[in-house]
């Protein structure tokens, strides 16, 4: 080992002067070679048992003696203090230089405690909340050895058959973008160097929540329109956040692989944003550009995606066995490679690896840090918050805490897994509080009875498994009814399996799955007492559960304290709070729904009998649940919308509304404020989102909220990508979701 140490600055006193960092590494690079350069854009998974005997021969031998030659830059996949000592002293003291690897891992909603899956999270449009979420990721992964995670995805997506978007933020791009600085913010902390922290990763770049008919890795094919004001925004907002990685993504753009898109990586993002950190590939994206069709081979690929920006490799393999002939054959430019190079060690020097590679592994850390109970108390308040109320007919909610028969009904109630949503790689199966659990020992004194119901899948999957559903098998409906018929208030908990949603599950159908529906309804012909408890990690289709049943909860899954969560809202100890991040639709045929739309030129139906309009001739336009919506155990009522329009002196219009509880409970109400530019040289969207504020009032309290829209709420990207902010007429709608109609408008002139 050579330079380990060489260029250290006191581990007690990271350096965060970023020439002193840059210095550092021109130094370290001066002494690689070629072959070293590489190796560090080389990302591994984990191959082998580290702590155990070392493979002789195969792929994993092959790997082991990449890693000990310095040709590894990355490994992903190794956790735990024991196993990621192991494969970082293998690197930093049997490789020629001793350059400390990045460990990463997909900490997504929490490592060993799970939070509410990120669309959930963002349902509780508290950003304070999320962003202490991702903290507490962070400080539980980084005690694991973890030093970067691939997290958040801030891809925005319009379609709900999608499985990712589960993963996601959804439909609105300011919100999206305030959700993916608050994600950053929590990873990385104030100093990235310190040992809680996480470098994160703004991921898929770019345009992958758009895949064609919501199928995952489709083809993606958006206008610039599009691109710039609806998939860019968040991924810029982390670059503002200081960001240290960007992933690309699997689809292609413009008939273009996002891996090896050059406007994308380098023209966009590392020159016209000052992008600093480094571009990691996704799973083999670089190998995928030959199954699309625009590479003709790994060497090709290995050069269009370093040409492009993509720094490292992860899992492809072209890069290490073609960069070096490339370079040698003056195909590829050394100075793409050092550039690369330069942009992933200055992380490493940030993350404080240089300093001391093994300040992560620390093993009484490991087992001080994770789960604590502070941890599991963040997530049960996170969860709380994350609950969305769609509808509470004659107040059946919240329940009683005494005097009720209460028949707990669904397979999903009883279930420790699947509250834990998808992308749970460390977690612990049956880790979860259930529903059933949660409701059994809360204060109250009601008679419950549970019935598991149908069963919903034949088996339990792992994370790379498919999903076997029970389409055929009805045995326990009869069970069900049977209960249902002797209780006062039945509690059914539907929806998906959490393994039903994320990565590649994308869905045709958006309905309850397999035969739940047939038992929701044989259970209201007996009683029709029902309160709806969705578990699901994307928007479904329930038309007839919003006709027939008088009250649901978009309960989503909420992580480890899901059941607990549950069980405070259903009896109103916390009164429900979340809005909607994406909209309901009322069928598939909708899809992709949107409030953010744009107007066509003939916007709406003119009178009966008319056809020749921008509608469906079966269906309405409206979702059966909008962007924002959510109801409360109160009510609250907006009026005195104001604005005070300073623009031509100050270059800002501060608006102003009144918000009261007017009802009889305390209550927790998210105004929104959504701004429509009447004309525009590119037309703008019906409305869109430009703020909102959380408000807590009193049965019968007023506040006043105050908003601020300056030229970054006014303005909007041309089809170049250039910030645009035009002369003309405002219309400004402000309320409790997107479909508000307190209304004022105006106007201002742009000199």
């Amino acid at each position: 080992m050579v330079f380990a140490g060489a260029c250290s600055s006191d581990p007690n006193t990271p350096n965060k002067n970023t020439d002193l960092i840059d210095a550092k590494v021109d130094s370290l690079m001066s002494l690689m070679t070629l072959e070293e350069k590489i190796g560090q854009m080389n990302q591994y998974s984990g191959f082998m048992d580290f702590t155990g005997p070392r493979p002789k021969e195969g792929q994993q031998a092959k790997k082991l003696e990449h890693l000990k030659k310095g040709w590894v830059g990355s490994m992903l996949n190794v956790h735990g203090v024991e196993n990621v000592m192991a494969v970082q002293k293998i690197a930093v003291e049997e490789s020629r230089l001793g350059i400390p690897l990045i460990m990463g891992f997909d900490v997504i909603h929490g490592y060993k405690t799970i939070s509410p899956i990120p669309l959930a999270e963002t349902a509780s449009w508290n950003l304070e909340a999320i962003q202490k979420s991702a903290e507490m990721a962070a400080e539980e992964a980084s005690a694991a050895g973890i030093h970067w995670t691939f997290a958040p995805m801030v891809d925005i997506s319009r379609d709900a058959r999608w499985g990712r978007v589960m993963e996601g933020a959804g439909e609105d791009p300011y919100l999206g973008s305030l959700v993916a600085k608050a994600r950053v913010k929590g990873f990385q902390g104030d100093d990235l160097s310190a040992p809680n922290t996480l470098a994160a990763t703004a991921k898929h770049f770019a345009g992958y929540g758009f895949a064609e008919s919501g199928k995952d890795y489709n083809t993606v094919d958006i206008g610039t329109s599009t691109l710039h004001n609806m998939v860019n925004p968040p991924f810029k907002a982390a670059v503002e956040a200081d960001v240290k990685t960007f992933m690309n993504a699997f689809n292609v753009l413009n008939g273009i692989p996002a891996t090896g898109n050059k406007y994308l990586q380098r023209d966009l993002l590392k020159n016209q944003w000052d992008f600093k950190g480094f571009v990691v590939s996704d799973w083999d994206s670089v190998g995928e550009m030959i199954a699309h069709g625009f590479a003709k081979d790994g060497r090709a690929a290995a050069k269009y995606a370093v040409s492009a920006g993509s720094d490292m490799d992860m899992e492809s393999y072209h890069y290490i066995e073609q960069l070096a002939s490339l370079v040698e054959d003056g195909e590829v430019s050394e100075d793409l490679i050092n550039d690369a190079v330069k942009r992933i060690l200055k992380v490493k020097f940030e993350l404080g690896l240089f300093d001391n590679p093994y300040q992560y592994c620390d093993e009484k850390r490991e087992k001080e840090v994770i789960g604590q109970q502070k941890f599991h108390d963040q997530v049960f308040d996170l969860a709380k918050q994350s609950i969305v109320l769609l509808k509470n007919e004659n107040n059946l909610l919240p329940l009683k805490k005494s005097g009720q028969k209460i028949a707990l009904i669904g397979e999903l109630a009883a279930d420790k897994t699947s509250p834990l949503g998808n992308w749970i790689i460390a977690a612990e199966d049956n880790s979860a509080v259930s529903v059933l659990e949660g409701l059994e020992k809360y204060d109250a004194t009601n008679e419950i009875t549970f019935e598991n119901g149908v069963k919903l899948v034949t088996s339990q999957p792992t994370f790379a498994q498919e999903l076997k559903i029970n389409n055929t098998d009805s045995a326990g409906i009869a069970e069900a009814v049977a209960s249902a018929k002797n209780a006062d208030v039945v509690v059914m908990v539907l929806g998906e399996h959490g393994r039903q949603s994320g990565e590649g599950r994308s869905r045709t159908s958006l309905d309850l799955p397999g035969l739940q529906q047939q038992m929701l309804e044989a259970v209201y012909e007996v009683n029709p007492n029902i309160v709806l408890v969705l578990n699901n990690g994307r928007p479904l289709t329930i038309n007839w559960a919003d006709k027939h049943i008088p009250a649901i909860v978009e309960a989503w899954q909420l992580g480890s304290q899901a059941g607990n969560a549950i069980a405070s809202v259903l009896y109103g100890d916390y009164n429900p709070s979340g809005k909607l991040p994406m909209s309901f639709p009322k069928n598939v045929g909708q899809i992709p729904l949107y409030y953010n739309y744009k107007s066509t030129g003939r916007p709406a139906p003119k009178g009966e009998n008319e056809v020749f309009w921008s509608t469906y001739i079966d269906s309405s336009n409206d979702p059966l649940y909008p962007f924002g919506y959510g109801l409360s155990y109160t009510n609250f009522d907006y009026k005195n919308l104001t604005i005070d329009n300073r623009y031509k002196e100050e270059g800002k219009v501060l608006v102003s509304v009144e918000v009261q509880n007017t009802g009889k409970r305390e209550g927790i109400e998210t105004a929104q404020l959504y701004l429509q530019d009447e004309y525009a040289s590119v037309t703008r969207p019906v409305r869109e989102l430009k703020g909102f504020k959380q408000v807590e009032l009193a049965p019968g309290e007023i506040k006043t909220i105050e908003f601020e829209l300056t030229n970054a709420e006014l303005g909007f990207y041309d089809n170049d990508g250039e910030w645009l902010v035009e002369s003309g007429s405002f219309h400004i709608y402000l309320g409790g979701d997107s479909t508000s109609q307190l209304k004022q408008s105006f106007q201002i002139t742009v000199k």
